[in-house]
């Protein structure tokens, strides 16, 4: 919070070039001989996003203690991963990231392709909400977070959970409030397994998130390294202290390693499904699932052609009059939210005649903007 920044910012350093490579390469043969590494993020890793970080000359905060308001933020609902976010899902994909946690709430890990089994995310995520009632989750592709009208500890969103009627409440946690216990008991968990440690963009004084780097950082074999423009606490139990930008550093260690940084590409799954309703008759139903299963909202409208009606809202049904008879094509327009410019996409749902559901798997491009569709 404001109150609990300076009004001038801690000193950022930044070391050369090639101080930042010789560090790199050390750290890439560490990454190599780690049988549990783990990865902890703050929000120096997005600022190459255009997303200010809070402890910076320009950070949220440390604009506030001077009275200050920051213009010009790329909105988090289309902020680009950056190029440290896709080397951790490079490094995940190929088995040498065991674990991520992160302090940020911007939803870029998990939008990046970070697996949610593979991920704490201690305080929060402005696109993730929850039933309070059920614990029911879901992924939006707007922000799901509360008005604040009465309290800043009043998380509630205004919408419910259909099948329980339970409120649902953002997962954001605000200073002052406990943290979630199961993303918090998992990172804790990794920290005691793991004998590698980054933290990355992170000024290490909120705790007790500071306290999981620390814990590898004191552990008798294992390492802590540290990249982070500004000094913090924890770098006395580190035995690497990096003073460069997240990006930097990881592009040279993506390099040594010999693992090209994938493009960000997004990714959204689909599924659509014939169903019976009360009184006997079709209808289709369409809906969005992260990978994990979680229902994920990112359709504007669907539209079934050669029909004028446009659905506009969850959930999305299409029902018919008649019986549809197995093999029929049905061509569906959907219609996204389109944070990253995503044109309508057209998918041909093949009907063979059951109920059973059919998953698509939608990659859009956003430097080329075109759309790939798969059948899982």
């Amino acid at each position: 919070m404001a109150n609990t920044a300076p009004k001038v910012a801690a000193l950022e350093r930044e070391e050369t070039p090639g101080v930042v490579d010789r560090k790199a390469e050390t750290l890439a043969a560490q990454i190599k001989k780690s049988k549990h590494f783990i990865v902890f993020t703050g929000a120096g890793i997005s600022t190459s996003a255009g997303i200010p970080d809070f402890r910076g000359p320009q950070g949220v905060w440390t604009l506030m203690a001077q009275g200050k308001q920051r213009g010009n933020a790329v909105n988090t609902l289309q902020a680009v991963p950056t190029l440290t976010h896709m080397a951790l899902v490079a490094l995940q994909d190929r088995g040498f990231l065991k674990y991520l946690i992160s302090q940020n709430c911007d939803g870029l890990h998990r939008r990046s392709g970070i697996l949610p089994d593979r991920l704490s995310e201690l305080h929060g995520n402005n696109n993730r909400e929850y039933c309070k009632e059920c614990g029911k989750e879901y992924i939006r592709d707007f922000r799901a977070v509360a008005s604040q009208e009465k309290t800043i500890h009043d998380h509630r969103t205004g919408r419910k959970y259909a099948l329980c009627g339970g409120v649902l409440l953002d997962s954001l946690i605000h200073f002052g409030e406990n943290l979630f216990e199961e993303p918090l008991q998992l990172a804790r968990d990794h920290a005691e397994k793991a004998d590698l440690c980054l933290a990355l963009g992170s000024s290490l004084t909120v705790s007790p998130a500071n306290e999981i780097p620390e814990t590898v950082g004191s552990r008798k074999g294992a390492k802590l390294a540290i990249c982070n423009l500004q000094d913090t606490p924890v770098d006395g139990v580190a035995y690497m202290r990096i003073h460069s930008k997240a990006d930097d550093l990881m592009v040279r260690v993506m390099a040594k390693l010999g693992i090209p940084i994938p493009p960000f590409i997004l990714r959204r799954r689909l599924v659509v499904r014939m169903e019976s309703t009360k009184d006997d008759r079709q209808q289709l139903r369409v809906y969005g699932v992260d990978v994990d299963g979680t229902p994920a909202t990112f359709l504007r409208s669907v539209k079934l052609e050669y029909n004028r009606r446009v659905v506009r809202s969850e959930p999305f049904l299409i029902q018919f009059r008649s019986d549809i008879e197995s093999g029929t094509s049905l061509k569906l327009e959907l219609e996204f939210m389109g944070n990253y410019g995503e044109p309508n996409l057209h998918v041909t749902h093949e009907y063979n005649g059951n109920d059973a559901e059919t998953q698509y798997l939608l990659e859009y491009d956003p430097e080329t903007g075109e759309w790939k569709v798969t059948t899982q």
